[in-house]
């Protein structure tokens, strides 16, 4: 079967992914939840090497379906500058070049904890990608990540990890207090526009007539809000043991995501409450991107500019991180 998942399943936890369509994940299963959003407007395709090919191709038109994509070298669509050495005047497409080929899985079971390998080679810049998905014995869904530059000069990049849950009435989110939170995009509410900043969790919010702003808690980012979207990036803190645990919960289930911030310092975060889609026929999305990724904002050109926030590898250099994704259930008092 064309879109066939390699299913990976231990200690009351289950991974599917599917090669066919860029190593997406479809299904992150946690503490007996499904987590992840999926699209009722979008179906799946398979992409083809015309698509892999094609700088122009829309992912958020084409093969944003849900589950849990990669975003590589780029989140959102660009040119880079052409003062950098390598690289300068590549067009990039939209959500990175990852999720329009087919990707290389295999599964290992070599070990007491076995793995799903996937695979990516850069089609537009020289590099090697991969990410490997283990259980651990508490259930954790541990991700591996190994980036490598075959470039000659060095390589800028931006990663994210791109999972879509569904953003629902009860949806709470619980992030470092006091981070800051800098605007990438906004939709249907004014958060100051780009590169506006705040601190998580209350945001100023401007009302559409002029008037002084008013601070709104989003903690809670469905309640009682009007129809809107953003694009939000969070600087993660940096504590002693450089853990930083994130969470997301909903309908009686708690899902954690554990990072090392001195590997991947931001949180990017897409709140779509019904404010937008890129279909104008149809009603807006209600879902959330919660991801934790190295560099800020979506666009590697923007990256590389007045937000500074671009990464980079020199010629040959290996770089690692770690994700691992835990789920509870909530209890009650």
């Amino acid at each position: 079967m064309a879109f066939e998942p390699v299913t990976l399943a231990a200690h009351g936890s289950q991974v599917e992914i599917i090669p066919a369509l860029g190593g997406k994940i479809a299904s992150l299963r946690l503490a007996d939840h499904e987590w992840l959003w999926t699209s009722d407007v979008l179906p799946w395709a398979a992409p083809d090497e015309r698509l892999a090919a094609d700088d122009a191709a829309s992912y958020v038109e084409l093969a944003d379906t849900g589950g849990y994509d990669e975003c590589l070298p780029t989140v959102g669509a660009c040119r880079l500058p052409a003062d950098v050495a390598g690289v300068g005047g590549l067009a990039l497409p939209d959500h990175g070049e990852l999720w329009s080929q087919f990707a290389a899985t295999e599964r290992v079971d070599g070990s007491a904890n076995p793995e799903v390998v996937t695979r990516w080679r850069g089609r537009r810049m020289a590099y090697q990608f991969s990410r490997a998905v283990s259980i651990e014995p508490d259930g954790a869904v541990r991700m591996q990540y190994t980036l490598e530059s075959r470039a000659d000069a060095p390589l800028p990049f931006l990663w994210s990890s791109h999972p879509l849950l569904p953003l629902t009435p009860d949806t709470r989110l619980e992030l470092p207090i006091a981070a800051r939170v800098r605007v990438w995009a906004q939709h249907g509410v004014d958060l100051g526009g780009e590169r506006a900043e705040h601190r998580w969790p209350v945001l100023r919010v401007r009302d559409g007539d002029g008037g002084p702003a008013r601070e709104r808690d989003f903690t809670f980012p469905a309640r009682g809000a009007e129809p809107y979207a953003c694009k939000l990036f969070l600087d993660l803190p940096r504590p002693s043991t450089h853990v930083v645990r994130l969470a997301v919960e909903q309908d009686g289930a708690r899902l954690e995501v554990e990072v090392d911030a001195r590997e991947v310092p931001h949180m990017g975060l897409w709140l779509n409450h019904g404010a937008w889609t890129p279909f104008a026929e149809r009603r807006g999305y209600r879902n959330l991107a919660f991801e934790p990724c190295i560099g800020a904002p979506d666009p590697l050109d923007a990256a590389l500019g007045e937000w500074g926030g671009a990464a980079w590898l020199a010629p040959g250099e290996v770089r690692q991180w770690t994700l691992r994704w835990r789920g509870r259930r909530r209890t009650t008092g």
